[in-house]
């Protein structure tokens, strides 16, 4: 019988940098629309996978000198290259054992919900039965990474890992394998120092109202995050940290990551590097000098 450590080394041989397993059981009390087991009711399990994303891509954004890195061997490269390179292996050895599984990368252009409102779209799909959600159900990858015992959600709404703190982007495979879930994370990696909230220079993170859900009994909270004013930090920030601003109008840049995730990444990584929350360090710190404003 396949089993649970054969899984997760096959998913690191792969190219998978964190695997975890949770039971399905644990997304009861998930909203219909989100909820992974209406996408396969028989499965038994769902493998979740992280991948890091290099620290050296966000070098130069802190530099203020090459953007392009970040967003696409950061970002691009590894949803839409590395992810579904290794869900076909993974997938494919599950099938080769004789499981059904599918394969979940993180990209949901064509969910159901808007993730920015969490409301639905309108005119975009409808249930085929009165018992089931509209397609395509959306899936919040960081709560199942936590159902999978990998980390927890820090203060900023980013998934934290002890291995890389900020660093990694997630995807799932859902299978009826029998296979044996991890334990839910018990340590303590965001300390709720705030920087997230400090450095991000689009105001998106709010320090005093949060959201709370509760995850196979645990209580999971963060600050609640303005996905609109997130955008426009990502794409259209202000004259102080947007070099592609030349003439007084604003300029509209998309995926060039003008925030380079100021303050939910970067401060957050420097922060628990320094503190020695995590456990994937470096030789040299990454912040060396004065972090740069547009005069």
């Amino acid at each position: 019988m396949l089993t649970a450590e054969e899984v997760k080394e096959y998913a690191k041989k792969a190219g998978a940098d964190l695997v975890g397993i949770t039971p399905m059981d644990r997304f009861e009390g998930a909203p219909k629309q989100m909820d992974p087991r209406y996408i396969f009711p028989d499965a038994t399990a769902m493998i979740v996978l992280g991948f890091r994303i290099p620290r050296g891509c966000l070098r130069g954004i802190e530099e203020g000198t090459f953007y392009v890195s970040y967003c696409g061997m950061g970002y691009a490269g590894i949803n839409f290259v590395l992810q579904p390179t290794v869900l076909w292996k993974i997938t494919n050895m599950l099938e080769d054992e004789g499981y059904e599984a599918v394969p979940i990368q993180n990209n949901f252009p064509w969910c159901h919900i808007q993730t920015q409102t969490g409301e639905p779209r309108p005119n975009w799909s409808r249930p085929v039965s009165p018992d089931r959600p509209a397609p395509d159900v959306f899936i919040h990858l960081r709560i199942a990474a936590v159902a999978a015992g990998l980390g927890e959600i820090g203060y900023g709404k980013v998934f934290l890992s002890p291995e890389f703190g900020p660093r990694q982007r997630l995807a799932c495979i859902i299978t009826d394998a029998p296979l044996e879930p991890d334990p839910l994370f018990e340590g303590e990696i965001c300390d709720r120092c705030m920087l997230c909230v400090r450095d991000c220079t689009a105001d998106a993170i709010s320090e005093t109202e949060t959201v709370k859900v509760n995850v196979a009994g645990k209580e999971l909270e963060w600050g609640k995050l303005d996905v609109a004013r997130c955008k426009v930090g990502f794409q259209w920030p202000d004259p102080e940290h947007n070099p592609f601003l030349t003439e007084p109008s604003p300029v509209y840049v998309y995926g060039r990551a003008l925030e380079g995730a100021r303050g939910c990444i970067r401060a957050c990584m420097i922060h628990l590097e320094e503190e020695g929350r995590i456990t994937k360090t470096f030789k040299n710190p990454f912040r060396k000098r004065k972090p740069w404003r547009i005069q």
